[in-house]
């Protein structure tokens, strides 16, 4: 199969292009001073395993190159006044344009309505990404570890953390889980699908936290999720209480009850 990754961060350079000449810097940092970002992502994560309680970390996306179109009535608020209201503690909510068919808007429409922590899904390749997802009212950017260098991933890191944001760092091998553990104040992701050949296995989840077991913030499973039967088998397997969920909530006739169900 084509890498499908690579593919995406082409087309992301391209519009990185275009978005630099719309927002300057200077620009996307007065628009930061007028956003209020006063949710905090991590915390919420960390609060919930206190308590042992499941995190379900609740996706809205429209489209994806595994599934082609999830949802033919996509309705970004509908969507999150669902999982706001049925328990999920934060929201990921898919911004790349061409592939998954998502806006930054989402982000900001959602925020004018629900106090509620949200990932920017996106694919990160540029220090520039980060004021401008902050700029939109997100609160925790993503590194995909498989898509950058390591030089890269730190900045990123360091760039998000100067913007007092949360970072999900993913995962998805051994090596990337080991490089991982020195972002020591971020969120670990594994994700269960292989971005490249796109397959998915939960046991990745549990071979991966053996190495990631001594990180001292929230890990989060990510990807495959359908049950709470799958969730118990992580959690009992591992110490894992965060969740991403995606294409099992929006693909559900009843969101509501299925977000329930998988808290249960």
């Amino acid at each position: 199969m084509e890498n499908v990754l690579q593919k995406i961060i082409e087309k992301k350079k391209e519009k990185l292009l275009i978005l630099k000449k719309k927002y300057t810097e200077d620009y996307l940092l007065s628009e930061i001073k007028k956003v209020n970002n006063d949710q905090d992502f991590k915390k919420k994560l960390i609060n919930n395993f206190e308590k042992n309680a499941i995190s379900i970390i609740a996706e809205i996306k429209k489209s994806s190159p595994s599934a082609g179109l999830i949802n033919k009535n996509f309705n970004h608020i509908e969507i999150a006044k669902k999982y706001y209201e049925n328990g999920a503690a934060c929201l990921s909510v898919l911004t790349e344009e061409d592939f998954f068919k998502g806006s930054l808007d989402h982000i900001k429409d959602i925020k004018k309505i629900y106090k509620i922590p949200i990932l920017c899904k996106d694919f990160f390749i540029d220090t520039y990404q980060v004021p401008l997802a902050k700029s939109f009212g997100a609160d925790c950017i993503l590194i995909i570890l498989s898509a950058v260098d390591e030089h890269l991933a730190k900045d990123l890191y360091q760039a998000a953390l100067n913007l007092n944001m949360s970072v999900l760092v993913e995962v998805h091998s051994e090596k990337e889980s080991e490089l991982a553990l020195s972002f020591d104040k971020s969120i670990i992701g594994i994700n269960n699908r292989n971005l490249k050949t796109l397959e998915i296995s939960l046991e990745t989840s549990i071979s991966l936290f053996k190495i990631l077991k001594s990180h001292k913030n929230p890990l989060v499973s990510e990807s495959g999720i359908h049950s709470s039967d799958e969730i118990k088998f992580i959690s009992e397997k591992t110490d894992i209480k965060s969740f991403l969920v995606g294409e099992s909530l929006l693909t559900s006739d009843n969101i509501p009850l299925k977000l329930k169900n998988l808290l249960k």
